[in-house]
Parts: structure tokens; C-alpha cells; sequence
């Protein structure tokens, strides 16, 4: 299959070049910032601190050493013809915030409506997850997962949709905690086509009462 890269590949591509500090490294700049917060690196509840935020980053932020093209490259034309959209909502999503490296935490909500192709579920989720284990805003992030999804499985249109709490909002700077950000990305027939986009929002509003046409 012809898989043309999304605009953000080439963004991406330049991480590969990037001179990755070792574990020693990256343990010793948190023991530096256990210090310039104040506390002592070395008493009994810190000393092992360095190597368990490493060990955290790593999961935190796996998303760095996963393609996302890759996961939508194997998909399936025995469909029987079917061709209304595929929606996935509430999907979890952990991220953080590339501007104080605090979580974002929220769900996505995700549809498309195939074009002779369908694709795993479970891949359209970790395409979100790939994303989101990486630093971000929200609005890349909504981007990035429709813009990936339109490249690869090339549907007939694509629609993104996150809900999310920025820590960065709520316990630190103005502190407004219960505020959420939504934004959305709509490609092909969910942009052009006021009455599918109506019908995935009402789908994935239910009887939440949100997000309404």
C-alpha cells in the first residue's frame, strides 16, 4: 500500500537526530532539580528518586520511539461493503504539557468513514496514545491524530474531538480547577458535510449533554 507520510513526519523525523543523554545523565539533572527545589537528594525518601522520575519518563513519554504511520499501515477490504462511520469515544488520554511538563488529562473521541478500508480499533487508539506520550499541546495533538488517520487509511473524512483537564491550568498559575478544554478536527465529510458532523457529535455526546451539533 501507498502510504504518504502526514505534514508532521518531517518535524518528527528530526528527533532521530537528537544526541540522547544516558540514564546516568538524565538521574543526575533530577537530583540538580531535587536541590534547586529546596530538598536534600540524599535523605532516605529522595535518594532513589532520580531513578524512579527516569524510569517514569520513559513511560511518560514512550510515544517519542513509536511511528503511528506504521500502526494504520495494515488494513482490510472484506467490509461487505459497510461505509457509515467508525466511532471510538472515551478514549483516555494521558498526556503533558510542553510548556511546564505537567499532565493533560482528558478523552479523545474519534471517527471516520471508510473508504472501501477498514483498520484494527485497537490501532486507531494507540495512534492516540502515540501522540499523547509525547510533550504537547492540546491543539497539535488534535491535529496531529486526524491529520495521521486521513493520511494513511486516505477515508472519505476524519473527525477528532478532545476533552481535557491542563494541569498547568489548575494547580499552578491562575488555579481554576473543573475547567476542560475541547477542541476538534474535522477533514473531509465531517467538515463539508453539516449533517454527518452533527451525527458524530451527537454520537459521541449521548445523553452527556455536550459538544451538541
Amino acid at each position: 500500500m501507498n502510504i504518504q507520510l502526514p505534514a508532521n513526519a518531517k518535524a518528527d523525523d528530526k528527533l532521530s537526530g537528537l544526541l540522547r543523554p544516558s540514564r546516568a545523565e538524565a538521574e543526575a539533572a533530577v537530583r540538580t532539580l531535587l536541590l534547586w527545589a529546596g530538598d536534600d537528594p540524599d535523605r532516605e525518601g529522595l535518594v532513589d528518586t532520580p531513578a524512579r522520575v527516569a524510569r517514569a519518563y520513559e513511560e511518560f513519554f514512550a510515544g517519542y520511539g513509536n511511528d503511528p504511520v506504521e500502526m494504520l499501515a495494515r488494513s482490510f477490504e472484506e467490509t461487505d461493503g459497510y461505509d457509515e462511520m467508525v466511532v471510538l469515544r472515551d478514549i483516555r488520554l494521558e498526556s503533558h504539557c510542553e510548556h511546564h511538563m505537567v499532565p493533560i488529562i482528558g478523552k479523545a473521541h474519534i471517527a471516520y468513514l471508510p473508504n472501501g478500508r477498514v483498520v484494527g480499533i485497537s490501532k486507531l487508539a494507540r495512534v492516540i496514545e502515540t501522540y499523547a506520550k509525547r510533550l504537547q499541546i492540546q491543539e497539535k495533538l488534535t491535529a496531529q491524530i486526524a491529520n495521521t488517520i486521513e493520511s494513511v487509511l486516505k477515508p472519505k473524512g476524519v473527525a477528532v474531538v478532545i476533552e481535557a483537564a491542563h494541569q498547568c491550568m489548575t494547580t499552578r498559575g491562575i488555579h481554576k480547577p473543573g475547567v476542560s478544554m475541547v477542541t476538534s478536527r474535522m477533514l473531509g465529510e465531517f467538515r463539508t458535510n453539516d449533517a454527518t458532523r452533527r451525527e458524530f457529535l451527537s454520537i459521541i455526546s449521548g445523553s452527556r449533554g455536550i459538544l451538541e451539533g
